[in-house]
């Protein structure tokens, strides 16, 4: 209950909590009715061209399914995003560029309830041969089917790629990264969530502050790093350098893999799968707890709990393993396949 203001010396003063709820009064009000809004625009691009997109609202959803030009669709629960955004098309030589940009500044999104309730989505269909840019400031961005690179930058969502053939380069501040089925290399890098990788022809390099990484086949090196949570390989069939301030690291390395690498983790222990006939140099050390081997280690020098250099099947590139907040263990990968 809102309560009358008191005057006191010629000062109006209210009681502690008036202001926080008028505050907060003000925020829901500014907040408009649900309404809808939808434009559709179809646009000339050619295979083999790009298109571009930057836009200060809404999320994105980009297929490589069109059979002639592009198709550009807009929606939203607002009736008036034409009158709060400058929304324009531009067609070029082999190109399509979308841009929509906010009228004034961001307080009159923020009040205008633009980051709480536009329900803004693009759905954009271009042909399979396209390459694109997003530029997206506060959504999640969905990338599928497309035979061109990729590069997607967002403020404030997450990103997923599926079905890309040529080269993926993601960036988001706010969300998480999923990736299935490149063939091409890939970056992925976020600052607010966790990188969940599958089934890349190519090189990798993942980097979070905010979650764990998750990787499923990678057939060239693979380079993850991530202050907030554990990192998990599966069938890296390169090189890989895998460091983790959050949690454990474990990687197993596909069949016929001897590039070597470093793992290292000061959240939790290291664990590394080998194929057993491959040739390798392992120097291990930890300082929080036992180093462990199921395979056949010709031992260099002396061996100690917290220490091991040696050679595997006559030695070749080396293995580093390093862990300061738990044990070392390498052994065996359960199931050694090779990468395709």
């Amino acid at each position: 209950m809102l309560q009358r203001p008191r005057v006191k010396g010629g000062r109006v003063m209210f009681r502690p909590g008036t202001m926080v709820v008028a505050v907060a009064g003000t925020l829901v009000s500014a907040v408009p009715a649900a309404a809808d809004f939808k434009l559709e625009r179809q646009l000339s691009l050619v295979p083999g061209g790009r298109f571009i997109l930057t836009t200060d609202v809404g999320e994105v959803s980009i297929a490589g399914d069109s059979s002639q030009g592009a198709s550009v669709v807009v929606t939203s629960r607002r009736d008036d995003l034409e009158q709060r955004y400058d929304v324009r098309f531009e067609e070029r030589a082999g190109m399509v560029e979308v841009t929509v940009k906010r009228r004034g500044t961001w307080l009159s999104g923020l009040f205008g309830g633009d980051w709480f309730n536009s329900g803004t989505r693009f759905e954009i269909r271009v042909p399979r041969a396209t390459s694109v840019n997003v530029h997206a400031s506060g959504g999640s961005v969905h990338v599928a089917r497309l035979l061109g690179e990729a590069r997607i930058h967002s403020s404030g969502g997450g990103l997923r790629f599926e079905e890309i053939e040529g080269r993926v380069d993601g960036h988001t501040s706010g969300g998480s990264i999923q990736v299935r089925t490149v063939r091409g290399d890939v970056r992925a890098n976020t600052s607010g969530g966790g990188i969940d990788v599958a089934d890349v022809r190519g090189s990798l390099r993942a980097e979070t502050s905010g979650g764990g990484i998750q990787i499923d086949i990678v057939s060239g090196e693979v380079y993850a790093e991530t202050s907030g949570g554990g990192v998990r390989i599966q069938g890296a069939g390169g090189r890989v350098d895998a460091h983790s301030s959050g949690g454990a690291v474990t990687v197993a390395f596909a069949g016929g893999n001897g590039s070597g690498g470093t793992l290292s983790s000061s959240g939790g222990g290291v664990r590394a799968e080998l194929d057993p006939t491959v040739a390798l140099s392992i120097d291990a050390s930890s300082s929080g707890g036992p180093i462990s081997s199921d395979l056949s280690i010709t031992v260099r020098g002396t061996f100690s709990s917290g220490s091991l250099h040696g050679d595997l099947n006559g030695g070749g590139q080396t293995l580093r393993l390093r862990s300061s907040g738990g044990g070392v263990r390498i052994s065996g990968a359960a199931s050694v396949a090779t990468t395709r």
